[in-house]
């Protein structure tokens, strides 16, 4: 493995060169501060870079991984990552992309930092992002646009858009984001890499900040599913973080038939052609590789979106009104957050208790539907769009205008508002030469039911596995 491969080799690559001595983690860890000091400038990914923190961390790592009566913390030990600026980091500025938490330096780690850490991880900084999470662009007002690494001309997608494009471009090898309508997915998408949505509450989301608790969830991005699951495991407790050597790293399953759900109800309603057509060459990957395709019915998808944005709105607006913050600071949010909180006070309590109401019934009508369709998971596109232009605000399809925002938020606030697992995955590139580069990526998305480990990953895993690699834009 050259020098210039080692920024996109897998985690359990390079938990493997470390334990052969092929390389080192201080090796690595300056490889990357090097990348991020000569191409974040044009990606705006990171906010704020730990080199210290990252060498300190990889020492340790190092002297423990390679001494005779050393310790190894399993697959994560040594392997550089980065975080959402919005969790919470002991004596690393926590801005969550705001003007108003522009020096806020916590005093605690959250439980997602403290599993990373105890597994040996190496922090290299804090990611971009849409300011306190609230869009889906991450174009913020105040920190610059996050860039997308196929083309810096459009945007890497949001919330955690600096976290899906460090990992695109080499810049870490994994990342922990957070999701409340797609946060996660809508960036690995638009950037070509795996992102996991976790069911509600198998990630603990302490001193993570808040933008919807009804909706947030918080998980991994990674280049691979393997990396994924990895990342997974360790910050969602499943064991697998202290004391467990790389050799002793589960396996994913290996699936021989699967049955995957296609809603006929709002999914396929408004897609652009190149998604369609990239989307339907996939379904037929997934049939090779054993899945049965079946149509499901699920009547309240329709009902999702509004319910949705009541819910995000109204808790949105009560936890910056308890910080003290909204309305007193209003002038020192982006314009576009602004509004939005200024939208969740004119939801009145029976519309929120409305909202709440039909997340309680589309939860068992979900479970019900899939249970009684015998489906593992509903396969359906993560964005009807590719990655838009900056500042792109409306996208034309079949002859008629849609909010970009919209459009980006509409294939995944579902499953946020039931609380289930989904994960986009890169399921191939548009044809149309809307790029330097071969294309723009798309996003396959699966929405499950229970742990991602049981079916989800799987699943994507056996579809990954069945695709040409993928060669990340280097420079």
């Amino acid at each position: 493995m050259t020098a210039s491969d080692l920024p996109f080799a897998s985690i359990e690559t390079l938990a493997s060169l470390y334990r052969k001595r092929k390389v080192s983690p201080v090796e690595i860890t300056k490889l990357l501060l090097a990348r991020i000091d000569r191409l974040n400038p044009a990606l705006n990914a990171y906010l704020t870079v730990t080199p210290e923190l990252a060498l300190a961390h990889a020492k340790k790592a190092e002297s423990e991984l390679f001494r005779k009566s050393g310790r190894d913390r399993g697959p994560l030990h040594g392997i550089p990552v980065s975080l959402k600026d919005n969790i919470r980091t002991k004596g690393v500025r926590t801005t969550a992309g705001s003007r108003i938490l522009r020096d806020f330096v916590p005093l605690r780690d959250a439980p997602v930092v403290t599993r990373l850490k105890t597994a040996g991880a190496v922090l290299l900084g804090k990611t971009n992002m849409h300011e306190f999470a609230y869009g889906v662009t991450n174009v913020n007002a105040h920190f610059g646009p996050v860039r997308n690494p196929w083309d810096l001309d459009r945007i890497a997608g949001g919330s955690s858009g600096g976290s899906a494009a460090a990992v695109a471009a080499g810049l870490c090898y994994a990342s922990v984001g957070t999701d409340t309508g797609g946060s996660i997915r809508i960036p690995a998408s638009l950037c070509g890499i795996v992102g996991l949505k976790p069911a509600w509450g198998a990630v603990n989301e302490r001193d993570v900040i808040p933008l919807s608790p009804t909706l947030d969830c918080v998980g991994p991005l990674a280049r691979s599913v393997r990396d994924v699951a990895l990342v997974y495991r360790i910050i969602a407790g499943k064991g697998m973080f202290a004391d467990a050597p790389a050799s002793r790293r589960p396996e994913l399953r290996r699936l021989r038939r699967f049955t995957l759900g296609l809603p006929v109800e709002f999914f396929f309603d408004v897609l652009s052609p190149e998604v369609q057509a990239v989307f339907d060459s996939a379904l037929k990957t997934l049939q090779t590789l054993g899945a049965k395709l079946k149509k499901i019915s699920i009547p309240l998808l329709h009902e999702t979106e509004e319910a949705g944005n009541d819910i995000a709105w109204v808790e949105a607006t009560r936890y910056h009104r308890q910080s003290g913050w909204f309305p007193s600071r209003a002038s020192e949010y982006g314009e576009d957050v602004r509004v939005r909180l200024e939208m969740g006070t004119k939801v009145s309590e029976a519309a929120f208790l409305r909202a709440m109401d039909l997340r309680s019934r589309f939860i068992e009508q979900l479970l019900s539907k899939m249970a009684e369709a015998h489906v593992h998971a509903l396969v359906v596109p993560t964005t009807p769009i590719p990655a838009p232009r900056l500042n792109e605000e409306k996208c034309r399809i079949g002859g008629k205008e849609h909010s970009t925002r919209a459009l980006l938020l509409r294939l995944n606030r579902p499953a946020n508002l039931a609380g289930v697992p989904a994960l986009s995955i890169p399921c191939g590139f548009t044809s149309d030469a809307l790029t330097a580069v071969a294309g723009l990526p798309v996003g396959l998305q699966l929405i499950g039911l229970g742990s991602p480990l049981e079916w989800l990953l799987p699943i994507a895993h056996a579809f990954e596995r069945s695709q040409p690699p993928i060669s990340y834009p280097n420079e």
